[in-house]
């Protein structure tokens, strides 16, 4: 895809007006801080791809390599951000909820970590450049963040509010 082109990364509802549908979404919006519905809709859409590619290598062949070696990358990728358990197959992919898909966004690990109060905040912090994962700044709040990346995310060491998580370093200047 070339730059510049303006592709849609989501689907909208087909129906426009759905009482239960819109409250649903207000309640998401709030609760893992989001800006606006396109970027609700942006997660929902990158579930329904997760359910179907894994429909799709269920309805193949188990016994060919190329279909076994496709599963294995696909399990391997959702196992690495998060998004599945060790433990977890293919049809655990079909239960998958949108809830599974927003936990692991920066925004709301940084917030789950303690370094925000609320999830506006945190990412609030995020774009104003004051969280980094290992040395790395991201000022992206939807973010994918790894499972070994998670341990990593903190206050930037030169952010004025890592002073206030550690006063000591505050008073030492």
């Amino acid at each position: 895809m070339p730059l510049g082109t303006d592709t849609k990364q989501y689907e909208t509802p087909n129906h426009p007006y759905q009482g239960e549908r819109i409250a649903s979404e207000h309640s998401l919006l709030d609760r893992y801080g989001l800006s606006n519905k396109e970027e609700l809709w942006r997660a929902q859409s990158e579930l329904r791809s997760y359910r179907r590619e894994a429909r799709e290598l269920l309805g193949q062949a188990q016994d060919d390599e190329v279909v076994i070696r496709r599963s294995e990358e696909f399990l391997g990728r959702l196992k690495r951000v998060g998004i599945l358990d060790e433990g977890d197959e293919l049809g655990d992919i079909l239960s998958l909820e949108i809830e599974d898909v927003l936990e692991r966004r920066l925004q709301t690990v940084a917030y789950r970590k303690g370094l925000a109060n609320t999830p506006q905040q945190a990412r609030q912090f995020i774009i104003h450049g004051h969280i980094v994962i290992g040395e790395q700044r991201h000022c992206i709040p939807s973010y994918v963040v790894d499972v070994d990346e998670q341990d990593l995310v903190a206050f930037d060491e030169n952010s004025p509010l890592a002073d206030d998580l550690h006063p000591e370093r505050a008073e030492g200047q």
